[in-house]
């Protein structure tokens, strides 16, 4: 019996925790670390203050959330934009296409 067992997603093991790359966990952790400063710095008694003070650990921890097809949310939006934006030129090349020319 000639059977082989190929890992599903052999790429995991170049990634840190096997989620996230290096970008990822310094643009988390800067969201964080914002989030801790504006914790100790603004008054955080009132339900506004406290909810600005983590928008920004929340809206990074958002960015680097593991997506299904994707590698996280942050590339997600990335292809997303790139598509909408760049234009589009799609080739046909079927079986019954001439490519333009037309016999003779």
């Amino acid at each position: 019996m000639d059977t082989y067992l190929i890992p599903a997603n052999s790429k995991k093991s170049m990634l840190i925790f096997g989620l996230f790359n290096q970008f990822d966990l310094i643009l988390f952790g800067t969201g964080l670390g914002v989030s801790l400063l504006l914790l100790m710095i603004l008054p955080v008694d009132e339900l506004l203050w406290a909810i600005i003070a983590i928008i920004p650990g929340s809206v990074t921890a958002f960015l680097v959330m593991p997506v299904p097809n994707y590698h996280n949310v942050r590339t997600f939006i990335k292809i997303a934009i790139e598509f909408y934006t760049k234009r589009q030129q799609f080739i046909w090349k079927g079986w019954c296409f001439n490519d333009g020319e037309t016999k003779k």
